[in-house]
Order: structure tokens, then C-alpha cells, then sequence
């Protein structure tokens, strides 16, 4: 799924020894912990790019995966990273590259969160282990990275659409090279690769679609897809493929071997499997088949690629394949953080008992306001796009099951359905990451915001995401919010003002929108009882220096940046003795509607400088939203016109890297931040 960005929830191991050899089946090995030692893996080390698999045997791609596996898990231990989808495509990814011809023939992932073997095996393997890190490999697959990297993803449900667009204009040119697109179940839930399979049929494109169905996004699939998917495969059947590329319907060979749990107690009639989705759209159809199989692969996938017309080959495979913690817990092993300093280890679990209580992270703020208010407000009603864990909602959906509505990858559906929900007279929230609020946005202005409906966005992981990279930073949403009339935009501070701007918001009738970050808070504690803040006023949160300073600073910060903003104040007060300063801390809480009157009051007062600091685009951001205001509607700017300055992410993509570093790359750290006030000052 996504949808990483995700992001998802991680688990930190620690782990010390391999269970080397225990035989899963007479294919493949399972392991039992994370190798701190990089493993010997003689066959793998000599795979420097995918022609290399050419010369070996089948019974030598076997021994490949074993080796493969093996050094991701030893790989994700060094630098975390997603996991468990990545172990469940090894055997998938060898076959494509020994029987395809890349970087010729093009293989489009979806997502990228199972690409970690794909970049191995595409001379990257040495470099795996800053996978995520500055400077490192992208998190995904990433064009300006490889060559074998054929299309650029984050985000889920595209590569169909990508392939697809693959195949015709390789087709327009006169050439003939296969187009393979992997995409998974949870994934395949987002209407967008619906649209482009019927597209596919609509253009009779040769394109080959392989479902890497394990039954998971990053939670559980869910829906009538989902369904669809097992009934195909509680069938016991599967639509074999004869030498000549006919489907052959026949029992599945694999039905005793494959331990897969039940969805339904009854099983679906036989002739079910044919008349399956794919073939109703036109698709012709293949599966379903165990997707660990290397020689079942090979046989399927050699015969398939030379077939014209849209095909798809439907696989199972298991998340986290291989890797037994993983298999029993694929949810809590989707990601996994790098395993702690062994001799460390002892001293970081004392540590954590005797420390204070751990901050907070604002998805379980959001968590904790959304069950709190659904007790007290029987209208209140919850809806995500599959970020049921990653958005904090697993205790609302426990407590109120006939109140939350996980509607799978589909962001444009989940932003409607809250539309039509709200006509009737319930009030419902949409939680969902910036990133993927972009996939919406048609349907926040179309349906939500020009009806002026009663609805309340939750927008999670704004701003930089660290490791993720640019895929997933929520560095837009201010900017595409604020220019939406009927829009009500808020950002706080920490974790008690979250908590109760969701309440203003909530308590608002009204679109609006409540943005906060990714990770934990400062550790402000979240005050009882709730309260409803006026909407559009800004806070002074200090005022440093002396009154009769030549210079005096207006320092407007949005969102998590008031804290930067406080600490740049400080230093700029105790450093700056050669030209002394006055610096009023405003935390100005929301996006839209400003406070324009403190704006006026702070002009008024005689205030000579005016910096903006948020951690978003520069270019159409809260900075410009100030800038607006004072140009085109301000009387005391007309009389009194201060410096101006806004502060923020200068106009590119930030690449990954930790979000401590991304912050100072883009100068959004206290030192960054005080130079650039410095130059303004001066």
C-alpha cells in the first residue's frame, strides 16, 4: 500500500542469532532473528546488474533467494526501513529479472515499498544499507537514481496508469519491449489502477499486470475487492496457463501447502474463478499461484510476457516471508526501526524505565481527542483512507466500530463520502496525511468546501517527513487549503493545542482543517477541561528585549515552528549587542482566517520588522498569506512599511534524509533561522 509513506507503525528489534537452516519447504529457508554480521551470500555477491541472473539455474535462483532474504533482513537491521513487503517479493523480483530484459523491458512498481530487492539486484547492493539516510538510496524507486528505475513512486496505485502509458508510447514508436506492472492488493484498491485497466482494455495495450496479493496494505485490505480476492482463492482452483498461453481451470496444486487464513466459512462455486473481476473488465486472466514457487514463476511469467493484450498473472504471497517475527506479525513488521547498539541494549531498556513518560506523538493526540469526543457527541463519525494505525484511530475503532469507515486506498472517496455524510446531518472527520489529501483535492473543493459542508480534516504528517523523502512531505497543504474559500485552517503549536483546535474545529460549522506534524510533540500536557478556541486569533507567545530598541521584530510562526521561533529569539536577544532588537514571539495558530487586527496593532507599535516562519513552501504558504494582507489591505502597512521576511522550504523537493537534517538543509533550524533574521536586520 501507500501509502508510507506511509508513516506506518515500526517495531525495534533486537536480535542476535540466525535459525540458519530451518526449511519453510524444500524452496525456501525461514530465519528467526536479524543478523548483526553481514552474511555470507557468495551467489548474490555476484550480481552486479540483472543480466547476471542469466547464467544460473533454477536451482540456483533458489539458493539466490535464501541469500537474498538473508541480507535484507541483515540490510533493514543496519538502516530500518520498510520490511515486510519486501521479504514477501523476493522470489517475484528474481523471476521478473531473470526472464525480462531491463532496463529495455520496463518494470513499474507500485508504491516502492517491496523495491529493496529490485535495487539489490540492479547494482545497488553495497549501497542498501544508506537506504533512507542523506546522501543515501531513496526509500523508493526513484528515476534519477537507476536506470532500472522506470517510474518515480510513493504514493500507491499509480503504476498501472504508468505502465500503461509505457506500453503506448512504446507502441507508437514501433517497439516491442514488456511492460510488467507490480501491484498489491492493497493497492489495487485505489480507483485509479481501476481506471487504468479499463483504459488498458479500451486500447488492446500488451501489458502484463502481476497482483502481489498478500492479503495487506500496511493493515489488513478490506472491502469487497478484498473479498473478491479470496474468494478466488478459497475456490482451490486457479486458472492455469497451457504452453500456448490458454487458460487451463484446474485444482490448485498448492491448496494443502499454503496456510492462508479463511475470510468465509462456505466455498464460492467453481465456475466463480472464471468470471472473476479482471476478466469482466477484459483482462485476460492467470492465477491464482504461490508467488515463493521460483520455478512455478518462471513457467507462468515466461509464457505470459509473450502474450498480447492486457494480461494479468494473480499471485499470493506472504508479507514478511521468510522471516518468522514477521510472518505472525506482519502489521507491526511493515517497517522496522535499525537495531539499537548491542552493547547498549541492556543500559536503553534501564533508561526507559526510570525515564518520565514518553511524549506523545500527535496521531495518538488525534486518538485520544477522537474518542474522547465521539463519548460526549453521538454525531461524530471517523473516516480514513486506509491509515487506520499510522492516523492514531485503533482505539476508536475498537470503542465505536459503527462509527469508523476505513474505505481503503481511495482519498478521493473517503473526502466525498464525508461530503454526503455531512448532508445528512452527522459531523465527520477525515483523517488523513497531507500527502495523500493532495489525491482529494478536486473533491475538498468540488464536494466539501463550495457546498460549505460540515467537515472536519484531521491532516497528519505535515510538513518534512524525514526518511520518506519528498514522496511523502506535506510541504503543500497550506498553500492548497488557504486559497479554497469556505476554508477554515489551523495549525498548532504542540500537543495541547492540538488536542483543542481539534475541538475548535470540530465544534466549527464548517470546513476545516487542523495540520500537525509527524512525530512526537514537546511534551506540553494536554489540559482539562477542553476548550474552543476563538477562530483566527494569534497568540503573543514574548516579547525579548527592550522597549527603546532601535529594531523591533514581529517573529509570526505557524504551526511547530513557534518553538524554533521562541529559541531564535533568545539567541538573537543575547547575541545581538551591536545592534540591540526587540523580538515580540507571536504564535499565530491559524493559516486562514489570519489575525489581521494584531497584525495592525504590531504596525502600530512601531514594529520595523516582520519575518514569517513555518515549516512549508515558501511560495504560497502562510508567509504569503501575511504578505497578501498587508500589501492589498492593511492601512497601517501603507503608513509604516516594514522589512519583510518569510521563512521557510526555499522552492525544491527536499530529499530524505532524518527530519533533523532536512530542517537545516533548508535553514528551518534555530541557527538557520537566527542567520536569516540577522540579515534582515541588518
Amino acid at each position: 500500500m501507500q501509502q508510507s509513506t506511509h508513516s506506518p507503525q515500526s517495531q525495534s528489534l533486537s536480535a542476535s542469532a540466525i535459525d540458519s537452516a530451518a526449511p519453510l519447504s524444500n524452496l525456501q529457508k525461514t530465519y528467526a532473528a536479524i543478523p548483526r554480521e553481514r552474511p555470507h551470500t557468495p551467489l548474490l555477491d555476484t550480481v552486479d546488474a540483472p543480466i547476471d541472473l542469466k547464467a544460473f539455474s533454477e536451482s540456483q535462483l533458489i539458493t539466490l533467494a535464501d541469500e537474498l532474504r538473508l541480507f535484507l533482513l541483515y540490510s533493514a537491521g543496519q538502516s530500518g526501513g520498510h520490511f515486510g513487503a519486501n521479504l514477501g517479493v523476493i522470489e517475484l523480483t528474481i523471476a521478473l529479472h531473470y526472464l525480462l530484459d531491463a532496463p529495455q523491458d520496463q518494470i513499474v512498481w507500485d508504491v516502492g515499498h517491496q523495491a529493496y530487492a529490485h535495487k539489490v539486484l540492479t547494482g545497488r547492493r553495497d549501497k542498501l544499507g544508506s537506504i533512507r539516510s542523506k546522501d543515501g538510496l531513496t526509500a523508493f524507486p526513484e528515476r534519477a537514481e537507476s536506470v532500472y528505475d522506470t517510474f518515480g513512486v510513493g504514493h500507491s496505485s499509480t503504476s498501472i496508469s504508468a505502465g500503461l502509458g509505457m506500453s503506448l508510447a512504446l507502441r507508437y514508436q514501433g517497439r516491442t519491449q514488456t511492460v510488467a506492472c507490480i501491484i498489491g492488493d492493497g493497492a489495487m484498491t485505489g480507483g485509479m489502477a481501476f481506471e487504468a485497466m479499463n483504459d488498458a482494455v479500451q486500447q488492446d495495450a500488451d501489458l502484463l499486470v502481476i497482483l502481489n496479493d498478500n492479503d495487506m496494505s500496511i493493515s489488513c485490505s478490506i472491502g469487497g475487492f478484498s473479498r473478491h480476492l479470496a474468494t478466488l482463492w478459497e475456490s482451490g482452483y486457479q486458472v492455469d496457463i497451457s504452453d500456448a498461453g490458454e487458460p487451463i481451470l484446474c485444482q490448485r496444486p498448492d491448496m494443502q501447502a499454503f496456510d492462508r487464513r479463511k475470510r468465509h466459512k462456505e466455498l464460492r462455486d467453481v465456475p466463480q474463478l472464471e468470471d472473476n473481476l479482471f476478466k469482466a473488465i477484459g483482462f485476460t486472466y492467470f492465477g491464482p499461484f504461490d508467488g515463493h514457487n521460483i520455478p512455478e514463476l518462471l513457467r507462468v511469467l515466461s509464457i505470459a510476457k509473450q502474450l498480447k493484450g492486457p494480461v494479468l498473472v494473480h499471485i499470493y504471497t506472504t508479507k514478511g516471508k521468510g522471516f518468522a517475527p514477521a510472518e505472525l506479525d506482519p502489521v507491526g513488521y511493515h517497517a522496522i526501526s535499525r537495531l539499537p547498539a548491542e552493547e547498549s541494549e541492556k543500559e536503553a531498556v534501564k533508561d526507559s524505565l526510570i525515564t518520565s513518560t514518553p511524549l506523545l506523538k500527535y496521531s495518538q493526540v488525534f486518538g485520544q481527542f477522537l474518542c474522547d469526543k465521539a463519548a460526549a457527541d453521538e454525531k461524530l463519525l471517523a473516516i480514513t483512507p486506509a491509515m487506520e494505525e499510522g492516523s492514531g484511530m485503533i482505539e476508536f475503532a475498537r470503542q465505536f466500530p459503527k462509527r469508523f469507515f476505513d474505505v481503503a486506498i481511495a482519498e478521493q472517496h473517503a473526502v466525498t463520502l464525508a461530503g454526503g455524510m455531512a448532508t445528512q446531518g452527522v459531523k465527520p472527520i477525515v483523517a488523513i496525511y497531507s500527502t495523500f489529501l493532495q489525491r482529494g483535492y478536486d473533491q475538498l473543493i468540488h464536494d466539501v468546501a463550495l457546498q460549505n459542508l460540515d467537515v472536519m480534516f484531521a491532516v497528519d504528517r505535515a510538513g518534512l517527513v524525514g526518511e520518506d523523502g519528498a514522496t511523502h512531505a506535506g510541504v503543500f497543504d497550506f498553500a492548497f487549503l488557504r486559497c479554497v474559500p469556505n476554508m477554515v485552517v489551523a495549525a498548532p503549536k504542540d500537543e495541547n493545542e492540538c488536542y483543542h483546535l481539534l475541538n475548535t474545529c470540530y465544534e466549527y460549522q464548517g470546513c476545516t482543517a487542523v495540520r500537525y506534524p509527524r512525530g512526537v510533540g514537546t511534551g506540553a500536557v494536554i489540559e482539562q477541561p477542553v476548550q474552543f478556541y476563538p477562530i483566527g486569533k494569534a497568540v503573543v507567545e514574548s516579547v525579548l528585549g527592550q522597549d527603546d530598541a532601535p529594531n523591533k521584530l514581529a517573529l509570526l510562526a505557524f504551526g511547530t515552528m513557534v518553538a524554533t521561533a521562541q529559541q531564535a529569539a533568545e539567541s538573537l536577544i543575547s547575541d545581538d549587542v551591536e545592534s540591540p532588537c526587540q523580538v515580540h514571539v507571536v504564535n499565530m495558530r491559524w493559516v486562514k482566517p489570519l489575525d489581521t487586527h494584531l497584525l495592525e496593532t504590531l504596525i502600530e507599535q512601531g514594529i520595523t520588522h516582520i519575518a514569517t516562519l513555518e515549516e512549508h513552501m515558501i511560495m504560497g504558504g502562510a508567509g504569503s498569506a501575511v504578505n497578501e494582507y498587508l500589501l492589498n489591505e492593511s492601512p497601517a502597512f501603507k503608513h509604516n512599511r516594514p522589512a519583510i521576511l518569510n521563512i521557510g522550504i526555499p522552492d525544491r523537493f527536499v530529499a530524505h534524509g532524518s527530519q533533523v537534517e532536512q530542517m537545516a538543509d533548508c535553514g528551518l533550524d534555530v541557527s538557520g533561522v537566527v542567520s536569516q533574521l540577522q540579515q534582515l536586520l541588518k
